[in-house]
């Protein structure tokens, strides 16, 4: 420290440091600079990671308990979002670590749901069309609902939630151009072609006591030849503080999977509200012994904002070339319709 008399007034002044104590400072700041900006790529790396090892292992996740594991899958896809949004903070980092560890979820997620964005076989190149819908029992527009869900001219139309009170008003609405039609409880079908050995399906879980009539077979003679074709309403779940509840659902699925298995007929279709995803394990029991559609993401719930398909259409001894959303009716759910290719 250096003191200096001017003017008669005595001032403290501080010496500059030296070269090499200043050349010492900036070297470990350029140092830790480099250290936080390492962390922040490898942060990056690893995020990347992760996300592909749920994509690619997600079967992996526990699933009991809080039921972790049926909660991702059943909203795999928007994995993708996280994919995005890694990369544009790749992209900003200018990191190539990060962006060749993004490349793991770049591929995980296109093996999974790549195909899914594909046009799908031609309009043309299908035998049949069919359409599934949760009508909701609180719909205040069946007439008008009926009315868009044959838009799309299918054979066959698939309902849940079909209160006794909108029956009529459906089979009014259907019937000139379906002139055949089963209801079981609150599932119904219509069809073009002709039903025969229509019934209800036992899907009831256990533990539920009050009337629950939510599955029918039947068998349509299409130009094609016979198939069954079963409607289901898979029960709800839940999403709260102890986790994704959905025993009943998955009792339900198994129920109608075991139905499926002991199916006489070779050619099966399966249209419903199965309240999952086809990624979901807790429809292992139909998704292993079934076909699900091959392109198009068709999300259904909710209707204002999907973020999830739960409405599927699954086939055996047939495949379901497309899928896709219809436009919404006074319904929480949108409807669903799919193009089928039989043998």
């Amino acid at each position: 420290m250096v003191e200096r008399a001017d003017s008669g007034a005595t001032s403290t002044v501080k010496a500059a440091a030296p070269r090499w104590a200043r050349c010492r400072t900036g070297r470990w700041e350029e140092y830790a600079r480099g250290r936080r900006a390492l962390t922040r790529d490898r942060v990056l790396a690893a995020l990347a990671v992760l996300t592909a090892g749920l994509l690619a292992f997600h079967r992996a996740v526990p699933n009991s308990g809080v039921r972790l594991g049926s909660s991702l899958e059943s909203f795999l896809p928007w994995l993708g979002l996280v994919v995005v949004v890694l990369f544009g903070l790749t992209l900003l980092r200018r990191s190539a670590t990060a962006l060749v560890a993004l490349l793991l979820p770049v591929a995980a997620w296109t093996y999974l749901f790549g195909g899914m964005l594909l046009p799908g076989s031609e309009p043309g190149a299908h035998d049949l069309v069919v359409v599934q819908h949760n009508v909701s029992d609180e719909n205040s527009d069946p007439t008008g609902t009926a009315r868009a869900l044959t838009e799309a001219s299918p054979d066959l139309i698939a309902l849940e939630e079909l209160v006794p009170p909108a029956l009529p008003v459906y089979e009014r609405t259907l019937s000139p151009d379906y002139p055949y039609h089963a209801v079981q409880g609150t599932v119904a079908l219509w069809s073009k072609h002709p039903l025969t050995d229509a019934r209800s399906l036992n899907i009831k879980p256990r533990g539920i006591t009050e009337v629950w009539n939510r599955g029918l077979r039947a068998v349509v003679h299409t130009p094609h030849g016979e198939i069954a074709a079963y409607v289901a309403h898979l029960p709800s779940v839940r999403i709260g503080a102890s986790g994704l509840a959905s025993a009943w659902r998955d009792e339900s699925a198994d129920l109608l999977g075991r139905a499926v298995a002991a199916e006489k007929l070779r050619t099966v279709v399966l249209l419903g509200d199965l309240n999952g995803t086809v990624d979901d394990r807790g429809l292992s029991p139909l998704t292993s012994r079934m076909n699900v559609a091959e392109h198009g993401f068709a999300f259904s719930f909710p209707a204002a904002f999907p973020l999830a398909r739960i409405d599927q259409v699954m086939t055996r001894s047939a495949t379901v070339g497309h899928i896709h959303t219809l436009p919404s009716t006074g319904s929480d759910h949108l409807p669903v319709a799919a193009r089928i290719t039989l043998g």
